[in-house]
C-alpha cells in the first residue's frame, strides 16, 4: 500500500520559531569549491539529504576524502585541487534525480583526465544538459550525451577544460553557468563565458559568484559575460545559512493559519534568492520582520490578497505560492517561469492538476498559472506528489486549511528536506 501523510488540520493561528536545515544551493556549491581548494575546509549547517549526498558520493568515488556528520551537520572536505582527477580507466557516477549535482560535476570532472559518465535515475534523463554540454565543447571538452536527446546519461571524454570564450544559453537552468563558473578557475588559461538573453534564476547565479569570491577566485561579471583567470580557491571555515526555499513553506504555513513564524537565522542580505519570497507574503497583506533573530512572517488579521507575482528570480517558489493562492480574496497570477516545467516534474501542470482536484478553478498558461479564490475547497483530497519534493510540501501547507488532505508518496522530501515532517508537527505543537 502507497505511504500517505495525512495532514493535521490547523483551526487556530500558529505560533514558532523553526529552525532550518542549511541551504542545498550552498551545500552544493561550497562542495565542489571545497574539494578543488588546497587543504581542509570545514562546512557547517551543512544538508544532508539526497542532493547533498549524491554529490558527496560522486566527490569520494573521484577520489577525494570527506568526513561527514548528519548528527552535527557538518562536513570537513579535504581539498586536493585536481590532483584526483585521473581516471584514464573510467568512472561512473549515478546522480539521482539531482539537478546540481549533475550539472555541476559535469564541469567539475571536465578539469581532470579520463572518462566521465553521468546519470541518474529516469527523470534526470528528461532534464536538459545540451546547454552545458555546448558551452564544455567551446572550452576543448569532449562532452556529449550519449541516447543524442540533450539529457544525461552524459559522457565525458576530457585533459582539461583549455580555456576560451563558451557561449552559453541559460534561459532554461542558471545551473549551466554556475557549474562551468565554478570550474572556471582551474581552466589551463582565462575563460570567458558569454550569457545570450535574459538569464534565468539570476539571484543562484550570484550565490555562485559571491561564493566563489568567498574562496579567493578572480571573477569578474557584468551580469552577461563573465571572465576568470587561473586562480585557486582557498581552504577555511564556511557556515551555510538556512534553506531559504525550505523556509518557504513554514512561513506560507504562517500566511494561510495566522499568527506569527519566525525562521531563525535567516536574514534580509542573504544570499538565496528565494528569501524574497516573505516579500510576496507581504504583498499578500501579511507582515514581514527582518531582525537579528531571523524572519518573521505574520499572516493578515483580514485574509491574503492576491498577486501578480513575476516569479522569475525564484522559480522554485511556484508551487509554495500556488498552493496558498486559492485561499486569497483575489485571483493570483504566477508568471515568467515557463522553466518549471523542466524540474523534477512539470511543475506549472502538476499545480493546475492538483488545484484543480480541490476544486480550484485555476488557468494554465505556457509560462504560468492564474489561480481564482475558492470558498469552499473540496476535502478528503489525496495530493499526487509526482516524486518531487516541492509539490509534496507545498501541498501539505495547503492542507494545514483543508481537512482530510493526504499526500502522496511523502518521503519524496528526503531530496531536500529530510526531516520536513517533523519539524512541521514541532511547529503545530503547542506544547512547543
Amino acid at each position: 500500500m502507497e505511504e500517505l501523510y495525512a495532514v493535521p488540520f490547523v483551526s487556530g493561528p500558529i505560533h514558532h520559531t523553526v529552525q532550518i536545515p542549511g541551504s542545498k544551493s550552498i551545500t552544493n556549491r561550497a562542495l565542489p569549491i571545497a574539494a578543488l581548494a588546497d587543504g581542509a575546509t570545514h562546512l557547517t549547517n551543512a544538508l544532508f539529504s539526497d542532493d547533498s549526498r549524491h554529490f558527496m558520493d560522486s566527490l569520494q568515488r573521484l577520489g577525494y576524502k570527506l568526513e561527514a556528520s548528519a548528527i552535527t551537520s557538518t562536513i570537513t572536505v579535504y581539498g586536493e585541487g585536481i590532483r584526483p582527477l585521473n581516471h584514464p580507466g573510467g568512472v561512473e557516477l549515478f546522480v539521482g534525480n539531482s539537478g546540481t549535482t549533475a550539472r555541476f560535476i559535469s564541469a567539475f570532472v571536465s578539469l581532470g583526465r579520463g572518462t566521465y559518465r553521468i546519470d541518474g535515475v529516469k527523470r534526470m534523463r528528461e532534464r536538459p544538459m545540451g546547454d552545458l554540454l555546448a558551452g564544455l565543447r567551446d572550452l576543448g571538452v569532449n562532452a556529449h550525451d550519449e541516447l543524442q536527446t540533450g539529457c544525461p546519461p552524459l559522457k565525458i571524454d576530457t585533459s582539461g577544460i583549455k580555456g576560451g570564450t563558451a557561449v552559453v544559453k541559460s534561459n532554461a537552468s542558471s545551473q549551466y553557468l554556475s557549474g562551468l563558473l565554478i570550474a572556471a578557475p582551474y581552466a589551463l588559461g582565462p575563460v570567458e563565458i558569454r550569457v545570450p538573453g535574459e538569464l534565468v534564476s539570476a539571484p543562484y547565479v550570484d550565490m555562485t559568484i559571491k561564493m566563489m569570491k568567498r574562496f579567493g577566485a578572480d571573477i569578474e561579471s557584468d551580469g552577461s559575460i563573465f571572465r576568470t583567470k587561473p586562480s585557486r580557491y582557498q581552504a577555511g571555515d564556511y557556515a551555510i545559512e538556512p534553506d531559504a526555499s525550505g523556509a518557504s513553506y513554514f512561513l506560507a504555513a504562517a500566511a494561510i493559519c495566522g499568527g506569527s513564524v519566525t525562521v531563525a537565522g535567516l536574514s534580509a542580505d542573504s544570499l538565496q534568492g528565494d528569501a524574497k519570497f516573505a516579500r510576496v507574503l507581504e504583498m499578500m497583506g501579511c507582515a514581514v520582520i527582518y531582525d537579528q533573530n531571523g524572519i518573521t512572517v505574520t499572516g493578515p488579521v483580514d485574509g491574503l490578497h492576491g498577486v501578480e507575482a513575476d516569479l522569475f528570480d525564484m522559480s522554485d517558489m511556484v508551487p509554495t505560492l500556488a498552493a496558498i493562492a486559492p485561499l486569497a480574496t483575489s485571483p493570483t497570477r504566477i508568471s515568467n517561469v515557463a522553466n518549471v516545467r523542466l524540474k523534477e516534474t512539470d511543475r506549472i501542470r502538476a499545480c493546475v492538476t492538483e488545484l484543480r482536484r480541490f476544486g480550484v478553478d485555476v488557468t494554465e498558461l505556457a509560462d504560468g498559472l492564474v489561480i481564482q479564490p475558492c470558498d469552499h475547497l473540496r476535502t478528503g483530497v489525496s495530493v499526487e506528489t509526482y516524486d518531487d519534493h516541492r509539490m509534496a510540501m507545498a501541498f501539505t501547507i495547503l492542507g494545514l486549511k483543508v481537512s482530510g488532505t493526504a499526500i502522496q508518496n511523502p518521503e519524496c522530501v528526503a531530496k531536500t528536506f529530510p526531516d520536513f515532517y517533523e519539524r512541521l508537527g514541532k511547529m503545530l505543537d503547542p506544547s512547543n
